[in-house]
């Protein structure tokens, strides 16, 4: 089910108004239920994995608990390859197979290994992934096996995040579900503003964006380099809208019926550097990948040659999960190149700051430092959304051609007609009102930590407030995109 449906708008109040008449004993089974509904509504077969790996994991919990020396890991080793073994199957077969048979095609083989058609269940890689923190913590001594069945299932399975995350820890959800909520205004009144938020960014935005990202990048060699730049940067924001929309409607819905999940994005494009970024965007993703992968294999307390092969594992695995393609691979290879080269020419890049005057704290530099940042983060992008890395390096290539017509409004209006038609044009500056109006408040609110951007105009008179909020729905209404287009990271 699509948060962006009307099945939702529906979904929504009749679950949460049931949670809370619910005596308190039976609201974790309503909520499992309410889940299974959610989750079949995509492809109803495919709930049978998750039950697979609940089970396996619920039992590897309990083991691991009751276990001492070698079998404690034994049993954490049987829950992982359980969980990476649905994920090999599901998500990285074919890909991996594909290339075996291109291998044993250039080299005058007729064998070939046979491909699977399956379709890859929605969110997979964010389920598994909570799924596995879950272990791994009981194996660390972090966390209690859970006992109730019913209770860890939901972990897995809560609604509001199972599809796209954010990925929780069970330190932080688990025991959310024993305690008993009662019906809070300020919650409901807070949950329903984020989710307000998320809607306006993936409505009223990202699925506006799409309309001109999906043209460009479906034959990006039909477009000159202006087109490919308008195309990469609106998919910059396209995705973060998007993406950062889903977390907050997730976000808002798990408030407004007293549970809270982790914070997923936190202004990633004010990030002076790509070492920040990461620590901006995906949060949840990026720490799970730092407590279970980068920390384990030594971190920064290693050797610098280890250290660039760290964040190299790291990144090469994080773009590995994000889809079964060479082009996410080349992705978190180019997030690699740029941490580690960042790394070993900070010196040098300080160095060179100071011989021209500039100081490290300085506006001068912190504004070059964000539009840098923002510029390698947008460039990988193309390989992100490319379906092949044949047009990624044409569009990488290609981005240099075609400026000499935009030297006027009216040149600027010629591309967007050329890429979508008059009918886009007005839409697409609709979208870039609002992206200006995201970038404002997020950088009016950057000396905070407090919530989503919506939050700046809490502190304001209530007419302030209500007018803003006003005009959010009614952008919602008249300029959002029914299409019921799927989030970007359910794919993964």
């Amino acid at each position: 089910m699509l948060f962006n449906s009307f099945q939702f708008l529906l979904f929504f109040p009749v679950v949460t108004v049931i949670y809370f008449l619910l005596p308190y004993k039976f609201r974790w089974f309503h909520l499992l239920a309410a889940s299974s509904i959610f989750y079949m509504a995509f492809v109803p077969v495919y709930i049978l994995i998750l039950a697979f790996t609940i089970i396996i994991d619920y039992i590897a919990g309990i083991m691991i608990e009751n276990a001492e020396g070698r079998r404690r890991k034994g049993f954490l080793v049987m829950s992982l390859v359980a969980n990476i073994g649905v994920l090999a199957v599901f998500k990285y077969y074919n890909f991996f197979t594909g290339n075996i048979n291109h291998l044993l095609s250039v080299s005058g083989s007729v064998a070939h290994l046979p491909i699977l058609a399956i379709i890859l269940p929605i969110g997979l890689s964010f389920h598994t992934f909570q799924a596995m923190s879950y272990t791994i913590e009981v194996y660390r001594n972090n966390q209690k096996a859970e006992r109730h069945f019913g209770i860890y299932a939901l972990y897995v399975m809560f609604y509001p995040q199972l599809v796209a995350g954010p990925i929780e820890r069970p330190q932080n959800l688990l025991h959310q579900f024993y305690e008993h909520h009662d019906f809070s205004f300020e919650n409901c009144r807070e949950g329903l503003k984020q989710m307000l938020w998320g809607f306006f960014k993936k409505i009223v935005i990202a699925d506006r964006l799409a309309l001109i990202v999906r043209t460009v990048y479906k034959h990006p060699e039909h477009f000159n380099g202006v087109s490919l730049t308008i195309g990469t940067l609106f998919f910059a924001f396209q995705i973060y809208c998007d993406f950062s929309g889903y977390s907050d409607i997730a976000i808002g819905a798990a408030r407004v019926m007293g549970f809270n999940l982790m914070r997923n994005f936190n202004r990633p494009y004010f990030a002076k550097s790509i070492s920040e970024f990461w620590t901006r965007w995906h949060i949840s993703l990026s720490t799970w990948f730092k407590d279970y992968l980068y920390i384990p294999l030594g971190g920064n307390r290693v050797s610098v040659q280890r250290l660039y092969l760290n964040l190299a594992i790291v990144f090469l695995l994080s773009g590995l999960w994000h889809g079964a393609n060479w082009t996410y691979i080349v992705w978190g290879a180019l997030h690699a190149f740029y941490l580690i080269f960042g790394l070993a020419t900070k010196k040098t890049r300080v160095s060179l700051m100071h011989s021209i005057g500039i100081k490290e704290s300085s506006s001068l530099n912190n504004a070059l430092s964000t539009f840098i940042t923002f510029f390698l983060v947008s460039f990988a992008w193309i390989f992100f959304i490319s379906s092949s890395l044949h047009d990624a390096l044409y569009v990488s290539t290609h981005l240099h051609t075609g400026w000499s017509q935009v030297l006027s409004m009216h040149g600027v209006k010629s591309v967007l007609t050329a890429i979508g038609g008059n009918d886009t044009i007005t839409g697409t500056f609709n979208a870039i009102t609002g992206i200006i109006l995201i970038l404002f408040l997020e950088y009016v609110q950057r000396k905070t930590k407090d919530g989503p951007a919506i939050n700046i105009v809490q502190s304001k008179p209530i007419l302030v407030r209500w007018s803003f909020y006003s005009f959010l729905i009614l952008a919602i209404l008249l300029l959002g995109v029914y299409e019921n287009s799927e989030f970007i990271y359910f794919q993964f």
